[in-house]
């Protein structure tokens, strides 16, 4: 199979489809690559490690589109790359279309085959592509949190650790899946108060025996995270609905009960965000302030340690792409049906469930 890797163009991602090694084990499987140039130069890679992995290189976008049968990305495709788009086209990267239907349509237009990787599952049911950004976001999001409660950056000016004789931060956690678990390990190695809330008693159970005494779970219940809210510094918005639109778990009337220069991480943005005041920033202009509060909603965080995402996100795509170059798109979904929980749109029609709710657009199964 043709394989094309363009350069991310979304503002601020350094990310890169395929890094030299991943090339290197398509090409040993007899495929070509072809990639832009400068593809990976957001995480030190020139044009010459790509061509001793056996790529070549293609100087635009257009090139790569023309040349590949399938395209492999971090994020959703951009309006001039949708444009590029063919029906015999496969692509796979992030898509999170349940907040984006303006990209579903145009995805639909195309007729291209597409494969999300934050669809895609595990036998155990879980989220094996999303996760390793998701644990990149929960860790950065107590980061970011952190420096934006620094007075100079607007915030209450408050430290999450404390120190001696001074309480610690209180650190608010919205879902206890992987995101939030990565949050607050961060957030418990700098000494804050954390919390984590979930609507699962099991998962609740289970992160009590994790964390111990390290830190508090509750149930998520409307006047539980009202009062989280209310009392927090910082609150991380971690919740996730595979395919579907995050709930809004946090009103604008919450919001007002908020210590002024508190601050919130919106992790769930790319589908649309937990919070009713969030909306998509970029790295570029990451935060706003709504009723005294800032607001931490950029929808690629990961693209700001983009060396250590693209690896990590490599290590987990590699195996899907290998086995979608081996044996073609609808092979691979017949032989493994995880992967075919990740098609979100062929034919120009939408073949998730959870997408075409979120969209208000018709589902129709994909019947491989």
């Amino acid at each position: 199979m043709k394989v094309g890797v363009p350069r991310e163009i979304k503002n601020h991602e350094y990310r890169v489809g395929l890094t030299p090694p991943s090339v290197a084990e398509l090409t040993a499987a007899g495929h070509e690559v072809f990639v832009e140039t400068q593809a990976g130069g957001g995480i030190d890679f020139d044009d010459a490690d790509y061509v001793e992995a056996g790529a070549k290189i293609l100087g635009t976008p257009a090139e790569v589109f023309a040349a590949a049968d399938m395209i492999v990305k971090v994020k959703e495709p951009q309006p001039q790359e949708i444009a590029l788009l063919r029906p015999d086209h496969l692509l796979f990267t992030y898509l999170h279309l349940a907040a984006d239907k303006p990209q579903a349509e145009g995805l639909m237009k195309s007729g291209a085959t597409c494969i999300a990787y934050e669809t895609v599952t595990s036998r155990t049911g879980s989220l094996p592509l999303l996760k390793p950004m998701s644990e990149v976001a929960g860790r950065m999001s107590i980061q970011v949190g952190a420096h934006y409660l620094e007075k100079e950056q607007g915030g209450r000016g408050v430290l999450l650790g404390g120190v001696p004789g001074v309480a610690p931060a209180r650190v608010a956690i919205l879902g206890g899946g992987v995101a939030g678990v990565n949050a607050a390990q961060m957030a418990v190695g700098q000494r804050a108060d954390v919390t984590i809330y979930d609507i699962s008693n099991e998962r609740l159970a289970e992160l009590d025996m994790f964390f111990g005494s390290q830190i508090k779970t509750a149930y998520a219940s409307k006047s539980a995270i009202a009062a989280a809210v209310k009392n927090a510094h910082l609150v991380i918005g971690a919740v996730l609905v595979p395919g579907a639109a995050a709930p809004k778990l946090v009103t604008r009337e919450m919001l007002r009960t908020m210590k002024r220069g508190s601050v919130i991480v919106d992790i769930a943005i790319d589908q649309g965000g937990c919070f009713e005041t969030s909306k998509a920033t970029t790295h570029a202009d990451p935060v706003f302030e709504v009723e005294g509060v800032i607001h931490y909603c950029v929808a690629n965080m990961p693209g700001a340690v983009a060396r250590t995402s693209a690896f990590a996100l490599n290590n987990a795509t590699l195996p899907f792409a290998l086995k979608l170059a081996n044996m073609g798109a609808e092979a691979a979904m017949k032989a493994d049906p995880h992967l075919a929980n990740g098609l979100n749109v062929s034919d120009g029609k939408i073949r998730h469930q959870a997408v075409a709710e979120a969209l208000d657009l018709p589902y129709s199964p994909w019947e491989g």
